[in-house]
């Protein structure tokens, strides 16, 4: 096959994918393919050129077009201006034959060769891929965009008097030193204190992101009812819950509710109402199910995987 035909056959792939995907050509389209094809294969009223000719059969042929499925493979069977190769031509005669065709059916067992796809449907079939990859891309990228929109509002909707904005001001500046997505860290204060600095639960858990006296002392808070100590310690041993779970958002949230050795002993979320309850709140406000997490903080949960080096 010359370049120059086998440039034809790459050029005709990829107008084929943008005019039969993005826009399936009409019949009156591919019937004037067919005919353009046969003009420059015979010399009838224009110049005869084969290159120009298969160009115009491949996309009639691709496009479902019985009759040019049958010439194209005669050319191909015949070393018409292009080098002969019985196995292209098997492929499309057996495609005409599919379609009912009787004449290729008959070519078809003639040759007797294992059929194999001409340059230019393989040309279309990578370029159909890659759209198709493209396509999915774009939908994911959407998809993630919106996810993060509405992430983003939720979070813009937390912040409506003049208290929640200081204590979201702390949070924005204090969360990312921790690694923490400033909206998880919002949501468990809504869920815990509802950003009340002074709250204090039957369990004698304290401030803004209720910890329990143990809970303060293990991550060095010594005034639970100060704002800023009070996040620091939540937000420390949130981190700590995300290293040990691998970054699994509901488990975290949920050994925040209930300890992680209550999610450890029944291997997920555990069942109580209350728990159950709680993470419904968080997903309300944070519902992305995987977060970042240092790997380093601390060894993982028995119920996970070590995790990869390099995480």
């Amino acid at each position: 096959m010359t370049p120059r035909l086998t440039a034809a056959l790459c050029c005709a792939a990829t107008l084929l994918a943008g005019a039969v995907h993005a826009r399936a050509p009409d019949a009156q389209q591919v019937a004037s393919w067919r005919e353009q094809a046969r003009a420059h294969e015979h010399g009838e009223g224009v110049a005869r050129q084969m290159d120009l000719a298969v160009d115009l059969y491949c996309k009639a042929a691709l496009a479902g077009d019985t009759e040019s499925r049958y010439s194209l493979g005669w050319i191909y069977a015949n070393g018409r201006g292009v080098e002969r190769n019985d196995a292209y031509a098997a492929w499309l005669f057996r495609q005409a034959a599919e379609q009912g065709d009787e004449p290729s059916r008959r070519m078809a067992e003639r040759l007797g060769v294992e059929p194999a796809k001409p340059p230019c449907v393989l040309a279309a079939e990578a370029a159909e891929r890659e759209r198709v990859a493209r396509e999915r891309a774009t939908a994911e990228a959407a998809r993630l965009a919106a996810e993060n929109e509405r992430q983003a509002q939720r979070y813009r909707d937390l912040i409506d008097t003049a208290q929640r904005r200081q204590i979201m001001a702390i949070v924005d500046r204090v969360a990312p030193e921790y690694g923490i997505h400033p909206g998880l860290a919002a949501a468990v204060i809504r869920a815990e204190s509802n950003f009340d600095p002074l709250a204090v639960s039957d369990k004698n858990a304290q401030g803004l992101m209720q910890l329990i006296p143990e809970t303060a002392q293990r991550f060095r808070v010594k005034k639970p009812f100060d704002p800023e100590q009070n996040i620091r310690g939540g937000l420390a041993y949130l981190r700590w819950l995300l290293a040990y779970f691998q970054g699994n958002v509901s488990l975290a949230v949920a050994a925040y509710n209930a300890g992680e050795g209550a999610v450890d002993r029944y291997k997920g979320v555990p069942p109580f109402p209350e728990t159950q309850g709680y993470l419904r709140r968080i997903q309300e406000v944070f519902n992305l199910q995987q977060h970042p997490y240092d790997a380093r903080v601390t060894a993982p949960s028995p119920l996970l995987p070590r995790p990869r080096l390099g995480h």
